[in-house]
């Protein structure tokens, strides 16, 4: 009979497993589970790796401290609120003050205040310790080679006064011993270096430390954007103006005095800056007073000769009228020309050649004229975009698109504020032109007095402008000088940095968790790929589901728990075991398929070797001679019989005799230790086993057994493999196609429904071999192994795999290495 053989077409090759198997439309839960069950070695060692990383991260990753200090900022002046003049000082609220405290030239200055110019380490086996403010040695060192500056320089005492430098320079390890009480010159730099803390540099004994010293000269400017990148600021509160300063750092005591520093500083600094202010402002009026003085000064010397020369005492009546309309014009004359001096000095200070302009002396000039409300705002505008322009500069170069919009935008506003006091000028310049033409006007009036006294009345008049304009000018002084008197430095420090006791990173729960959390997901992931991986079959039901065919299922066969070197017959030593229970359910599962008397044929197979068949064949017989039928079983496995194996006999005659007629049958069948149970085994193996079973002898040999014989059952080779076994399977009234759980994979299925539907087959059956059924619908194990591996293009032998009775019981590792696989 033709049939198709699968070896020759790779996608029905058994051996070819899809790694890329169809995934059920539902998420198998039970599956899932069983594969965690069964990867519970690797979680628990992706675990233990997980927190041995951590403990090694914690152990030597450096520790970060971070300090915080907390500074009310406040602007305010007691003096002008007494005197009920305006606030001398813009107040541009809190951000202006933050873009101050980030600033690089600020950061400078709080470095001044503190030893930051050389940084000592102490080196261990792994992690560097910086020693600040502990370092039992201090040095003072000028940098003659700025290539030099982050340079470590170690440090080995050789004694209390004597010492030992090395150092890499441009490559090469220079070393240089010196006393302790000299003056170092060496090419980069000079340096001097002197012992602080005797009892650390020796041990107790007088022994010198092993401790390992080394000092880096740092250059300010790197260490300037250095700490500004571990300096950070947050409001505490908008409204109360409160700002907390926190520094993040290796050192804990460093990490408080730069936080207070930035505090301390940040005072001095706002208090230097006010009475600056206030210095310019009294310096400008200073001069005024002095020039006008001198102007009064002449008026008052005018009028005294005028008077002993003309012998006048009293001459105010005859012009009395005109002269106290004069004295209004003057006034506002002379309110004009101090306007105008105050646009003058803006002028000047909006075109210096250093392009800065200072708010803080601009707008107490400005203070109470008219011009405050118009100048102020353009004046502060001008200011800030000056200070995003030196904000900028911090992070990018002068040439770069950002800060060259800026200085654009600066130009426009100096030509914004150069036009504004221009156009302010014109109308002053306009009004002084109008008082000096009505002025004219009533001083044409006194045309007809007599020159003398006409002269007399402008001398008079002058004096009086200069009197009035230095009285001004002093009550402006006396103003401001109490005004600086009132500048104190309103900012207070809330809360003074302390040095930290517990690192703010590493974070010891936070590294944990996040190295438990990678180990979770680690091994979830693997229990997923496991899971798409998974192309066994592991239940019955899978089978169902899986093939298109209509098949029947007869049973299961649970896993033997005791290791057997072949396939044997095991229910008759234990016929109440879970075993022989099993089969007899499989028995009986039988009489639904065909119930009709007479002698029945039962044909076994499998997809590939290894998944049982001669296992069941031998115990399925023997439960049925158990119910008085006699039964034999006939190996036409040729290529690789098992069935001489399982009963200990020899295989030198069987059925390869008998169907090439060498032999009889009455000769060739043997006897086992069940009274109804025989059996022919294989026989020699022949060159053409697929031929010889069907060149139609075995039919009759059938016919033969059945008149001694109620049941004759059929080993057949795997038809995955070879197709010896499937002109059995078409004659017989039992097929029965034999599954092993954890070790038929799930295309084998695909082989079931390809042989019934080209063979036409009717009445298949499936059994699930190696089931565990105490373990749940997942947890298959096997007690029992076989070979893989059939020849004839796929290597067909006995590759093995048998637990033999005399090895040794396997060892802990050893397990725990299958665990593992």
């Amino acid at each position: 009979m033709a049939v198709d053989n699968p070896i020759h077409r790779s996608e029905e090759n058994p051996n070819y497993s899809d790694p890329t198997r169809s995934i059920q439309n539902e998420f198998e839960v039970g599956l899932f589970f069983h594969l965690l069950r069964k990867s519970l070695w690797w979680v628990l060692f992706f675990f233990l790796i997980a927190i041995s990383l951590s403990l090694l991260y914690l152990k030597y990753t450096p520790p970060m401290y971070t300090s915080s200090s907390v500074i009310q900022i406040k602007n305010s002046n007691n003096a002008s609120r007494v005197l009920k003049m305006d606030e001398l000082y813009d107040n541009n609220g809190i951000s202006s003050d933050l873009e101050i405290l980030r600033s690089k030239e600020f950061i400078k200055k709080v470095i001044g205040t503190l030893p930051f110019e050389i940084s000592y380490f102490n080196e261990g086996e792994i992690l560097i310790h910086e020693s600040y403010r502990t370092a039992p040695y201090e040095v003072n060192a000028i940098v003659k080679d700025s290539s030099f500056f982050g340079q470590r320089i170690y440090v080995d005492f050789k004694g209390l006064n004597n010492a030992k430098l090395s150092y890499l320079s441009k490559g090469a390890l220079i070393e240089k011993e010196f006393s302790l009480d000299e003056n170092i010159v060496l090419q980069e730099l000079d340096l001097t270096i002197r012992i602080t803390d005797f009892e650390r540099i020796k041990n107790v004994g007088g022994a010198l430390s092993n401790d390992e010293y080394f000092f880096i000269v740092n250059d300010k400017e790197k260490l300037v954007g250095t700490l500004m990148n571990r300096l950070k600021f947050r409001i505490v509160n908008e409204a109360a103006n409160s700002v907390e300063i926190s520094f993040e750092d290796g050192s804990p005591s460093k990490a408080a005095d730069f936080a207070n520093a930035v505090a301390f500083q940040y005072i001095n600094y706002d208090l230097e800056r006010k009475i600056e202010s206030s210095d310019r402002i009294l310096k400008f009026i200073e001069n005024q007073i002095q020039e006008v003085f001198e102007r009064l000064k002449s008026s008052e010397t005018s009028i005294q000769e005028f008077k002993i020369d003309n012998k006048l005492s009293q001459s105010e009546d005859f012009t009395s009228v005109n002269l106290d309309r004069l004295h209004v014009f003057e006034d506002q004359l002379v309110k004009l020309e101090m306007e105008e001096s105050l646009l003058n000095e803006i002028k000047e200070a909006t075109s210096r050649k250093d392009k800065s302009v200072d708010v803080y002396n601009l707008l107490p000039i400005l203070s109470g004229t008219q011009f405050e409300s118009s100048l102020s705002k353009q004046i502060a505008g001008l200011h800030d975009v000056m200070i995003q322009k030196e904000q900028e500069l911090f992070e990018v170069t002068p040439s770069s698109g950002r800060v060259t919009s800026l200085n654009e935008q600066i130009t426009i506003q100096r030509k914004i504020l150069s036009a504004s006091v221009l156009s302010l000028q014109r109308k002053i310049n306009n009004r002084k032109d109008n008082l000096q033409a009505r002025i004219s006007e009533i001083e044409g009036t006194f045309s007809g007095l007599p020159a003398k006294e006409l002269l007399f009345s402008r001398l008079k008049r002058s004096f009086a402008i200069n009197e009035k304009f230095y009285t001004l000018l002093i009550e402006k002084k006396a103003e401001y000088s109490i005004t600086k008197a009132g500048i104190v430095p309103e900012s207070t420090i809330l809360e003074v940095a302390e040095s930290p006791r517990i690192p703010t990173s590493p974070v010891s729960s936070q590294v944990l968790l996040v190295c438990l959390s990678l180990a979770l997901i680690i091994s979830v992931f693997l229990v997923l790929i496991r899971y798409v991986l998974f192309n066994d079959i592991s239940s019955i039901g899978e089978i169902v589901r899986l093939t298109q065919s209509p098949i029947g299922t007869l049973g299961i066969v649970p896993r033997f728990k005791e290791n057997i070197p072949v396939s044997q017959l095991v229910v008759d030593k234990k016929p109440k075991s879970v075993l022989a229970e099993a089969f007899r359910t499989i028995r009986t599962n039988l009489q639904f398929i065909n119930n009709q008397k007479g002698s029945k044929t039962i044909s076994i197979t499998s997809t590939i070797s290894g998944e049982g068949k001669t296992f069941v064949a031998i115990n399925l017989a023997g439960i049925i001679a158990f119910s008085g039928k006699r039964v034999i079983i006939l190996d036409l496995d040729m290529r690789k019989p098992k069935i001489h194996l399982g009963f200990g006999v020899g295989n030198d005659k069987g059925m390869s005799s008998l169907l090439v007629g060498m032999d009889e049958i009455e000769n060739c069948v043997n006897h086992s230790e069940l009274e109804n149970l025989h059996f022919i085994t294989a026989g020699p193996t022949p060159p053409n086993p697929s031929e010889l079973i069907i060149n139609g002898k075995l039919d009759e040999i059938i016919k033969t057994l059945y008149e001694s014989y109620d049941v004759v059952i059929i080993d057949n080779p795997p038809v995955g493999l070879v197709t010896d076994g499937l002109y059995c399977m078409q004659i017989s009234d039992y097929p029965i196609y034999i599954f092993r759980a954890h070790y038929s994979k799930r295309h084998f299925v695909q082989n079931v429904d390809r042989i019934m539907s080209e063979n036409k087959l009717k009445n298949l059956s499936v059994i699930l071999n190696g089931a565990d059924v105490s373990g749940g619908g997942y947890n298959y194990h096997y007690g029992y192994r076989y070979g893989y591996g059939y020849g004839y293009g796929y290597g067909y032998g006995y590759g093995g795999g048998y637990y033999d009775d005399e090895k040794k019981r396997e060892g802990f590792w050893k397990r725990l290495r299958e665990k593992f696989k």
